[in-house]
């Protein structure tokens, strides 16, 4: 469980981060690259809080 912790805060990290750069960049090809990258992660996020409250129900 606690893997699943660790990669849940590294994918929100990394939503964020995207999303910060996104908000910065000038380019906006590369300002649409980070915010779809933000959007993944931040899908990729939710599926492991998902699947650590479904690990936490079976218990």
């Amino acid at each position: 469980m606690r893997d699943m912790q660790a990669q849940l805060n590294r994918l929100e990290t990394e939503a964020s981060e995207c999303a910060l750069i996104a908000s910065l960049a000038t380019d906006k090809k590369k300002r649409d690259l980070f915010a779809r990258l933000a959007e993944h992660f931040g899908v990729l996020a939710a599926e492991v809080k998902r699947a650590i409250a479904e690990a936490n129900l079976d218990k």
